[in-house]
């Protein structure tokens, strides 16, 4: 008989209902690639858009669906030539792929071996898979793609939620001004993740907030949840700096009428940057947050909470595996 293990899965897309708790086979090892039992999987905002089918046209997908992009957890088998980790090693991954099929609301996975990095050691299994998407996330659109430079200025608008925490911490890192745009209930929060300013958007239009601040506009303006707070985030922008977005492509007529850069970016897997976070997160650098941690089993709670948009930190689902 073949080996199963236990899945959050959906078998059509839909509201909270259709997440299903189910048993389905165990993976195996093909070559190159690693079978990791799975300790704690990651909830993200991109998990519901999934389930309600938002990607449908962006990425291939086959059903029945597991769905989970964050995910830390042990080594347990290697398929012919996957060496780069032993078995019983601790590691962490962003584990997307091309097409959405198999992810990590599971007890196991396999992934090619050049997604994984080992876990950081100073941290528990579940705030190491908080850090995958939203780590890779922020930094790649504000190192990578926006090449952040020491002595600019950055707005973060949104910035208690799970990208913006470590959108934060990295700008600050990369030798930014920081200016964080959330709720005043978030503000003690941000500075504790060195925001050097904040800007509170319940009671005050946060374009006019940040421009008390910063007059010209700032250098690049990263709105990581879109909608109506990227739409606003044009005017925090000066002539020549730099919009960041990942959850919409944005109106890119508009940033040219503005004169501005206008970037969107959609996070890939990268093993050599998680091994950065790992030795910041070890060297104390580098903080992870998580407000809530969910069985397998609640998986539909974790999606009502991610839902509202206003978590603070990272919501994990925790995997009771053997």
């Amino acid at each position: 008989m073949a080996a199963v293990m236990k899945a959050v899965i959906i078998e059509q897309y839909g509201g909270r209902d259709v997440l299903k708790v189910a048993s389905i086979p165990k993976p195996e090892p093909k070559e190159g690639e690693v079978l990791v039992r799975i300790k704690a999987a990651g909830v993200n905002p991109v998990d519901w858009k999934i389930r309600e089918g938002h990607l449908r046209d962006r990425l291939p997908n086959v059903f029945p669906i597991t769905l989970g992009w964050d995910l830390s957890g042990i080594v347990e088998a290697r398929g012919l030539g996957a060496r780069r980790f032993e078995v019983n090693d601790r590691v962490y991954a962003y584990a997307r792929k091309n097409s959405i099929h198999d992810g990590t609301y599971a007890e196991y996975i396999v992934l090619p071996e050049s997604y994984l990095s080992l876990k950081p050691k100073n941290i528990t299994f579940e705030k190491a898979a908080a850090v995958p998407l939203a780590g890779l996330t922020a930094y790649q659109v504000l190192a990578d793609r926006a090449a952040m430079k020491k002595g600019q200025t950055c707005v973060i608008v949104g910035a208690s939620g799970g990208v913006g925490s470590f959108a934060i911490q990295f700008a600050r890192l990369l030798g930014a001004r920081v200016i964080a745009v959330a709720s005043r209930k978030n503000h003690a929060y941000l500075r504790s993740l060195g925001a050097q300013a904040t800007v509170d958007y319940v009671t005050t239009d946060f374009v006019e907030g940040v421009r008390k601040i910063l007059p010209c506009g700032a250098d690049v303006v990263f709105s990581p949840a879109g909608g109506e707070s990227l739409n606003k985030a044009y005017d925090c922008v000066k002539k020549g700096g730099r919009l960041l977005t990942i959850s919409e492509p944005g109106n890119p007529d508009l940033a040219k009428a503005k004169g501005i850069q206008l970037i969107y970016h959609f996070v890939e897997p990268n093993s050599r940057e998680l091994d950065l976070f790992r030795e910041w997160i070890d060297k104390g650098k580098l903080k992870v947050n998580v407000t809530k941690v969910f069985s397998l089993d609640d998986a539909a709670q974790a999606h009502e909470a991610i839902e509202t948009g206003h978590t603070r930190g990272k919501i994990v689902l925790k995997v009771k595996s053997g």
